[in-house]
């Protein structure tokens, strides 16, 4: 499960358009608003292409793509 709260920070900091950041992803923004509110899961391929694009380390990585699997 995806820690929505800090993506939607994380997109915010980074300055970049939402729509920019959906046709780097090869997605609509409405598909990416689904998986950035949880609805749909990432690809690890995307998840890949989001680090690229945010700029985040693999620790921020993980804890926003695996944060349920980091709390157990």
């Amino acid at each position: 499960m995806t820690d929505t709260e800090l993506l939607k920070q994380k997109i915010d900091e980074s300055g970049y358009r939402f729509s920019w950041i959906a046709k780097q992803l090869n997605l609509s923004p409405y598909g990416l608003r689904k998986k950035v509110d949880g609805e749909n899961e990432f690809k690890a391929t995307e998840i890949m292409k989001f680090q690229e694009i945010l700029k985040i380390s693999n620790d921020e990585r993980d804890e926003i793509f695996l944060s349920n699997l980091l709390k157990k």
